[in-house]
């Protein structure tokens, strides 16, 4: 049976001669090129952006005939080096196009959904920003356990007034194109959700605004008015992410094959491999080695091309 594919690869500027490139490099893996597409995304009149969200171009080439994984591995054989400068090229199943397939889009939250940590922006507030910043880059590279991390991170925002968590939540920013993402899967009857390391206490007001189908993080102990520095319950670390991705998909009828998961640390290796297709979004090392797909650009709508939205 003919195996059929994409090939899709983002830039934000492209040598000129990169499609021609891509082309080349399908073709001698093996593969047949169907048909060739390209766009550019850019500006408030292309794709529903808002002016000055950067923008980038998106090839997309439909194969026959090659293995993907033998395919991927003709196109970047090193997942942490780009074989076209500039240029990710990326492989996914053509079955992840299909409209009449339902899909569940999972993302993580703290510099994949908005762009800042909010563990941090909260440690700004209490003065220990660059220790609590220390910690959590540390994390995100897999080199500490996340829950003790996050336990440590916490207990530095011991004592601040909860009002300070309004004021955290007036000042994150969504990634540039989240919005944009988010309408693109609703807007096709598919599943988003934001599943994260942080506090609910951010992102359930984040995931009432993007209409999110189910969200899930952690919650800060408060008492009098103020942060105890302890979460209660049990830590969204990588194990809870997975876990909540197949829930999720679960009871929301969506085959493992139809779900992608979108992170940017180590925390996130677990759910993006369980994924039918998992995106490393500008990420840590070690998420780039396990991920299906990368999108190395500072914009998330680059996601909807891999469902063809």
């Amino acid at each position: 049976m003919t195996t059929h594919l994409a090939v899709i690869a983002f830039a934000q500027n492209p040598d000129p001669e990169a499609r021609e490139r891509i082309l080349t490099l399908v073709q001698d893996a093996g593969a047949e090129v169907e048909r060739f597409s390209g766009v550019r995304v850019t500006g408030p009149g292309s794709a529903g952006h808002d002016s000055g969200v950067p923008g980038y171009n998106a090839f997309t080439a439909h194969v026959a005939g090659s293995d993907a994984t033998a395919l991927l591995a003709a196109l970047r054989p090193d997942p942490l080096e780009q074989m076209l400068p500039g240029v990710d090229v990326n492989v996914v199943p053509t079955t992840l196009f299909d409209p009449e397939r339902k899909k569940l889009l999972v993302m993580d939250v703290d510099s994949t959904l908005i762009q800042q940590e909010v563990v941090d922006m909260l440690a700004a507030h209490a003065g220990r920003e660059a220790e609590v910043t220390a910690v959590t880059e540390a994390a995100m590279r897999g080199e500490l356990d996340f829950a003790q991390s996050l336990h440590a991170r916490v207990e530095a925002l011991a004592g601040l007034p909860v009002s300070v968590l309004d004021e955290v939540l007036a000042a994150v920013r969504l990634s540039p194109g989240a919005d944009v993402l988010v309408k693109a899967f609703l807007r096709e009857g598919h599943a988003v959700a934001a599943v994260s390391g942080g506090f609910l206490e951010v992102l359930t007001p984040l995931a009432e605004r993007l209409r999110l189908t189910r969200h899930t993080a952690n919650t800060l102990e408060v008492a009098d008015g103020k942060l105890t520095g302890r979460v209660l319950g049990e830590v969204v670390d990588r194990t809870v992410k997975e876990r909540s991705l197949r829930t999720w998909a679960g009871e929301l009828d969506v085959a493992p094959e139809d779900v992608i998961a979108v992170g940017d640390g180590a925390n996130d290796i677990d759910m993006v491999t369980a994924a039918g297709l998992g995106v490393a979004f500008n990420a840590k090392p070690a998420l780039r080695a396990a991920a299906d797909a990368q999108i190395n650009l500072p914009n998330l709508d680059a996601v909807r091309f891999f469902a063809d939205l």
